[in-house]
């Protein structure tokens, strides 16, 4: 594996930092407790998984920053990135626990590690011309990686690339594939991230450790092996805490205080184990006919369960379809094409583009990963052999509209369902808050144990429509941000299970579905609330998800 590989966590000021201080990729979070006294990391945009910070080199500020030397390239020459892949400073042996392919690794160093990246994000980043060419001897390979994209701001002063991060090879095939990762089953997330802090569970898995010791959502956690979250301020009571919300293997026992949204308070004990993600739950038919399903993930195991669903709700004559997304961060777009048309049936995708995907200029007519002449993806009408055989045709509801709910946490490939449908004239009514904001995407790159994420292409629709870099807001959102879309703002309801009609969220979709109103959210009403659900100007939450959950991929056809 590459020296300490890194990845974006969620960044809440004073509390959740940024930077290569120790940040975990564990039980499907990427977090970190500190105390309020620290800073906020490097800002580079990329974070150590190791337990051990100490071992990552940090990168020297700009001014030091030298020319590449000569040694294998030079300032300006980028060889070829095949003559640095798989030369590793520590090869692999054996083969893949979860594909069997043996490993490729032969025997190399830090600076041919370096020099593929280098390379590769000559070649394939959608801002490679942006990117300083910096000198591959004087990093790790993890700092490195951490530099190698554009460092430009939007117009918000926001990083222009905000989706630069890595993943342990073994990790991501196991979560890609079959949906494991190991942890409690329980997603949490902040609702404030300064003492008094507020950490609740958004929502849980069926069948998971999280699940049989009755964890429910909107579940507070007020202590963590008997500490508390709320207002502990010493490292040695943040450390606790990091190791209970972050396991760092299977079979670790901790203890959760938890409060209800009743009010009770009780006491579970919890050992973390493999978990395999339930990307599709609480598939129902609400009064009138209205179809819902809850979907988290655009991964493997999503194909079969999606259909499930959708010949489920088609059984059962729904004449419209409540789609949660809320907590979709995205994964694979050919599952999101295959969703798409599952929605809106053959009479409106026929021939039609999903999402063109768009490279830099270095590839203009053909895919630089699979060499592949660049066509558009259609919806696709049949599977595509996730995990069921492929070519089986699908079924559809066949609708002419759609009510999705969002948040923050919505991303990726999930706003390509959206922005897909939105570009054959399928009316998409949004309800919840402005999502993520991420038209980019990228084949998973492995090399030496590590996969690098790095942009490699923008979406757009049929209508060549895919500026919206920030987000897609419901048309009465007060903040001004993002591409507006038909809908309501309207801020999660923790108060409520995910698929009651009485949540906030469903129930604005129900009446909106009624009478194409909206309540008025208040002023400053920025999406999120307090956990009794009700709208609050409150700072910025985040869904306790690692980065590499929140994204459009492709796979690696041949051509």
């Amino acid at each position: 594996m590459a020296n300490g590989p890194t990845m974006n966590a969620p960044t809440i000021q004073g509390t959740w930092v940024r930077g290569s201080t120790g940040i975990r990729v564990l039980a499907g979070t990427a977090i970190m407790f500190a105390v309020v006294a620290c800073g906020g990391g490097n800002g580079s945009g990329g974070n150590s998984d190791t337990a051990h910070p100490s071992a990552l080199v940090p990168p020297p500020p700009p001014s030091s920053l030298a020319p590449p030397s000569n040694n294998l390239a030079g300032s300006g020459v980028f060889p070829p990135s095949a003559s640095f892949k798989n030369q590793c400073a520590s090869p692999r042996t054996g083969s893949s626990a979860v594909t069997g392919e043996a490993f490729p690794d032969k025997a190399g160093t830090v600076l041919t590690e370096n020099n593929f990246l280098r390379s590769w994000t000559n070649e394939l980043y959608l801002w490679y011309s942006e990117v300083p060419d910096l000198n591959p001897e004087l990093y790790t390979t993890a700092a490195y990686f951490d530099l190698l994209k554009t460092p430009l701001k939007t117009a918000s002063g926001a990083d222009k690339d905000k989706f630069h991060f890595t993943l342990p090879t073994a990790d991501w095939e196991a979560f890609s594939v079959s949906g494991t990762s190991a942890g409690y089953g329980a997603t949490f997330f902040i609702l404030q991230s300064t003492p008094p802090r507020k950490v609740i569970v958004a929502f849980t898995d069926p069948a998971t450790p999280a699940a049989g010791a009755g964890v429910q959502r909107g579940d507070e956690v007020l202590t963590i092996d008997g500490v508390d979250v709320i207002n502990s301020n010493t490292q040695a009571a943040i450390d606790t805490l990091n190791a209970g919300l972050s396991p760092s293997s299977t079979g670790e026992s901790h203890s959760f205080q938890l409060r209800s949204t009743a009010g009770t308070t009780r006491t579970v004990t919890i050992v973390s184990a493999t978990v395999t993600s339930t990307p599709v739950q609480n598939v129902r038919v609400l009064p009138g006919n209205v179809g819902y399903l809850l979907f988290n993930d655009h991964i493997a195991t999503a194909e079969a369960q999606l259909i499930d669903a959708i010949n489920t709700l088609k059984t059962q004559g729904v004449v419209d379809l409540v789609l949660d997304m809320r907590y979709n961060g995205g994964g694979f777009l050919d599952i999101a094409s295959e969703l798409a048309y599952m929605i809106a049936g053959g009479s409106r995708t026929t021939s039609q583009t999903f999402e063109n995907i768009v490279f830099n200029d270095k590839n203009t007519t053909t895919d630089p990963v699979t060499g592949a002449t660049l066509t558009p993806t259609p919806f696709h009408s049949t599977t595509q052999g996730f995990s069921v055989l492929p070519n089986v045709l699908l079924p559809t509801l066949d609708l002419s509209r759609v009510f999705v709910l969002t948040s923050s946490d919505t991303c990726s490939a999930s706003e390509a369902v959206i922005n897909g449908l939105r570009g054959v004239d399928v009316q998409v009514i949004q309800i919840g808050t402005t999502t993520c904001g991420k038209p980019y995407g990228f084949y998973p790159e492995d090399n030496c144990g590590t996969t690098y994420f790095s942009i490699q292409f923008k979406g757009v629709n049929a209508k060549n429509f895919g500026d919206y870099s920030d987000g897609f807001s419901p048309q009465n959102t007060l903040v001004g941000k993002g591409e507006p879309v038909e809908g309501c703002s309207v801020a999660d309801d923790f108060t409520k299970g995910l698929g009651d009609p009485t949540e906030k969220m469903l129930a604005a979709a129900l009446t909106y579905r009624m009478s194409s109103t909206c309540a008025t959210p208040p002023a400053q009403f920025d999406g999120m609330s307090k956990a009794s659900g009700e709208a609050e100007d409150v700072a910025q939450g985040q869904l306790l998800r690692p980065e590499w959950r929140k994204n459009r991929m492709m796979r690696r056809l041949a051509p």
